[in-house]
């Protein structure tokens, strides 16, 4: 009786931290990883803006490009209205990196393509790709460190949603045990089993 009490007293309180930890979770999960797109769009709108303002690829790119596999440093890749890189400030491995065709077709004016790009494995970019009236523009940046952000965000809800579990059941068995225990109704006298004190009933012959 006792373990079905606390069982009933866990179960809804479990149901209810874990969907709890879980929205916590996921919005700061969420938070953590769009905020790291917003410096590559300023970067991508504004390097668009100058393009289309007269200025030339190779003098936004920079001189030296990035090796965006190792460094955190953000880059830029102006492509023209074919696709074809333009101007590059990202290296792969010492390479120009391929770019997919669809991840430029999808910005359009007014709308940038905001993507996770993984051009190898154990490498993800944060993109975001800008249309421009010659071409596009993409600026990134390694998602490294925000990812090494989300992985203790998990460790510390999944060891927070754990505690809470093991507070949730020691509670529940304590409150269980203190709940108080429904009296029994008192036994209602048998017919017949009364009768005046001190009194017998004989047969005299």
């Amino acid at each position: 009786m006792l373990i079905r009490r606390a069982a009933a007293i866990f179960l809804p309180l479990a149901v209810l931290a874990t969907l709890l930890t879980g929205l916590i979770y996921l919005t700061g999960q969420q938070i953590d990883r769009q905020g790291a797109n917003d410096p590559q769009r300023q970067l991508a709108e504004d390097a668009a803006a100058a393009l289309d303002a007269g200025e030339t690829p190779g003098s936004l790119v920079g001189a030296t490009p990035v090796e965006f596999g190792t460094s955190l440093a953000p880059f830029l890749i102006v492509f023209d209205t074919g696709g074809a890189q333009v101007a590059t400030g990202g290296h792969l491995g010492g390479y120009d990196p391929a770019v997919p065709a669809g991840m430029l077709s999808s910005a359009v004016a007014g709308t940038p393509n905001i993507v996770t790009w993984e051009p190898q494995s154990g490498v993800r970019i944060a993109a975001v790709v800008v249309h421009w009236s010659g071409g596009t523009v993409l600026a990134g940046r390694s998602l490294r460190e925000v990812e090494r952000r989300i992985d203790q965000l998990t460790l510390l809800a999944a060891i927070g949603w754990l505690a809470t579990m093991v507070a949730l059941a020691i509670a529940s068995l304590v409150a269980a045990r203190l709940w108080p225990s429904a009296s029994r109704p008192a036994a209602e006298p048998t017919s017949g089993s009364t009768g005046r004190s001190g009194t017998k009933s004989s047969s005299v012959r």
